[in-house]
């Protein structure tokens, strides 16, 4: 789940608790799912404690595991009728084209932004609204480089859709890249969630495509770089 930052009003604290509060901002804590990812090597580091060059390759797994399923706390904007990015990465698209087919929302072209996450990128995803999760489905695919044009259509995916309090639809769509053999997707049909609380996470390279109603006015450009749960996508028409 997202988290929130300290409430006003909040005693601040001081001495050892100011410390290990800053160390907890420093450092951000790991989604559940990374836990057997970092967990592993460090058994086997202990257990080869005497093998100097095999702790050392152990502990060095552990760190990458560790930053690799990173899930840093994140404050979304709260300006009404915006839609804020589902993940960190680089702007790979921002077109129209047709959402998933397995959704059956029909052959017309609705605006698209497509977000490319490396290796390096924090890999859980995030609410772009507040809504309703209305429906999910998951297909099946290929696992082509998630920065090719195609990836969007061939590639393994995992589509959600969210209905707003306005009743418009909002489509987020995780894909599978060359390296990611694994989507997590956490929300369930009928979940009420906020925006920028996080709903799932890609293994190792990866690719989310938002797809927008009609007359939605799209604020991003290819290049740049977003922070899901924070980053402004969109304006929905009102």
């Amino acid at each position: 789940m997202a988290r929130r930052p300290t409430p006003p009003g909040t005693p601040e604290q001081s001495g050892l608790g100011h410390i290990a509060d800053l160390v907890r901002a420093a450092i951000p804590p790991l989604h559940p799912a990374g836990l057997p990812f970092v967990a592993t090597p460090l058994a086997v580091a202990l257990v080869a404690r005497r093998r100097k060059w095999v702790r050392r390759v152990s502990i060095g797994a552990a760190v990458a595991s560790a930053a690799f399923f990173r899930h840093p706390n994140r404050v979304p904007p709260n300006r009404p009728g915006i839609v804020v990015a589902p993940a960190d990465g680089e702007v790979a698209l921002v077109d129209t084209a047709v959402p998933p087919a397995e959704l059956h929302l029909g052959e017309g072209e609705v605006p698209r932004v497509s977000i490319f996450l490396s290796v390096l990128d924090v890999h859980v995803q995030r609410m772009p609204v507040s809504g309703i999760v209305r429906e999910i489905a998951y297909r099946r695919g290929q696992f082509r480089s998630a920065d090719l044009p195609e990836a969007s259509s061939v590639n393994e995916r995992n589509t959600m859709v969210v209905e707003t309090a306005n009743g418009q639809l909002i489509t987020v769509v995780q894909i599978a890249g060359l390296l990611a053999r694994r989507i997590i997707c956490d929300a369930k049909a009928g979940d009420k969630l906020s925006i920028g609380e996080t709903y799932g996470l890609i293994r190792f390279g990866s690719r989310v495509d938002t797809y927008f109603p009609a007359g939605t006015q799209l604020l991003v450009e290819p290049g740049q770089r977003t922070i899901g749960g924070e980053t402004v996508l969109a304006e929905l028409a009102s």
